[in-house]
């Protein structure tokens, strides 16, 4: 695609301002990347980079734990913010397997994301979700379980279109920057929210899929989700709901909020890296 008529992710590209956040973005990315320890020690920066972004994830859910005790816990059932922050964890784990299936069947990935985020039966039957709600988009007459959003749920029939058409958009590919089709993911799934639990985690973990198979953050050692929640789950409604608006102001300050979550994920990461060489980590 060579035209903002026919790629319109490229024509959000062109908005006021995005331009400058997907600069700073990128100088940002490629400073952590040329750390030193990033020579030797990456796959430990890339394990830290997981667990604080899937800590951060369930956060925004409603499961603000400690990075302490999200790495000390072994048991994620039970609870509901247990099962919360168990499912982060796994859809962290699981992300970056599913690269290659992801430029081919969009589609299919957000279901392995939402089978892998309810976990076995018996947490589904914790949650009072029935085998075949899993793992498929929700029906009329379903429910839908999000703490954060608020905002009126689209009917099935339109989350079924408007899946398609976003599906379309990444197996066609285009020009438009990453931080660009991240944020319209991120922000597309937030809006439909498609599935009946846990549409927050699994929009947090597209985004991520995003960043890695652009090539943007190859490692995965930039957890954008880290900067939504420092941000404040406040700030996050607010841009989210520049993107539900659909103006070309609301669409460019969401797309920059989501620039200002990768900034602050590279700054986390950039700790550890320093935490590392003083030895402290």
């Amino acid at each position: 695609m060579s035209t903002h008529a026919s790629d319109p992710l490229a024509a959000l590209g062109s908005l006021p301002g995005v331009a400058d956040s997907v600069d700073s973005v990128r100088k940002a990315v490629d400073r952590v990347y040329g750390h030193r320890v990033m020579r030797r020690r990456s796959n430990e920066i890339t394990s830290e980079a997981a667990l604080r972004g899937a800590r951060a994830s369930a956060a925004l859910s409603g499961a603000d734990w400690a990075l302490e005790e999200v790495r000390r816990r072994t048991d994620f059932g039970g609870e509901s913010e247990a099962r919360t922050v168990g499912a982060a964890l796994r859809l962290g784990a699981e992300a970056g397997q599913l690269l290659s299936i992801w430029r081919q069947s969009p589609l299919r990935v957000l279901a392995r994301l939402h089978l892998v985020a309810v976990g076995d039966a018996a947490l589904a039957a914790a949650r009072g979700e029935a085998d075949d709600t899993v793992g498929r988009p929700r029906q009329l007459g379903e429910a839908v379980e999000e703490p954060l959003i608020e905002a009126p749920l689209p009917d099935p029939a339109e989350v079924a279109g408007r899946l398609d058409g976003l599906s379309e958009l990444i197996i066609a590919g285009g020009t438009a920057p990453a931080l660009v089709t991240a944020a319209v993911v991120h922000g597309e799934l937030l809006a439909l929210r498609p599935f009946t639990s846990y549409n927050g985690l699994i929009a947090r973990a597209a985004e991520r899929i995003v960043l890695i198979g652009s090539g943007l953050d190859p490692k995965s050692i930039c957890p954008a989700e880290v900067g939504h929640a420092e941000q404040g789950r406040a700030a996050y409604v607010a841009a989210f709901e520049g993107y539900l608006s659909g103006t070309p102001e609301g669409m460019a300050a969401w797309i920059a909020h989501c620039g200002r979550a990768v900034e602050l994920g590279v700054r986390e990461s950039t700790a550890v890296c320093e935490a590392l060489q003083r030895g402290a980590a």
